[in-house]
């Protein structure tokens, strides 16, 4: 059995996008099995949300830190913030995938 590299693992680890299928291409039994597959890889999205939420805390965490205790210099608390902010703008975006494919099982 092949190892898969750590940059790989870090990659899925944080991004869904090799969970998915693109439903766009084949015919139109393909695409529905594609459309298919993804409604059942969804039940995964919850997990990402939590992965990015937790980072983007850390993130605020640490410029809060650097901020209050360490006195740290702008650049430093800039980069701690810009994560953070980051981390929110992905948890709100899967977050809102997962809702728009609940809503499309829902409506099958």
């Amino acid at each position: 059995m092949q190892e898969t590299a750590f940059r790989t693992l870090l990659y899925r680890y944080f991004f869904f996008s090799w969970l998915f299928k693109d439903v766009g291409a084949g015919n139109l039994f393909e695409r529905a099995a594609a459309a298919r597959y993804n409604r059942e890889q969804a039940r995964w999205l919850p997990t990402y949300v939590l992965r990015w939420l937790w980072l983007g805390l850390v993130f605020y965490a640490a410029g809060g830190v650097a901020e209050l205790v360490l006195q740290a210099p702008a650049l430093v608390l800039l980069l701690f913030y810009t994560a953070s902010v980051v981390s929110l703008s992905f948890t709100v975006t899967i977050g809102t995938a997962w809702l728009g494919i609940r809503a499309q099982q829902r409506s099958l």
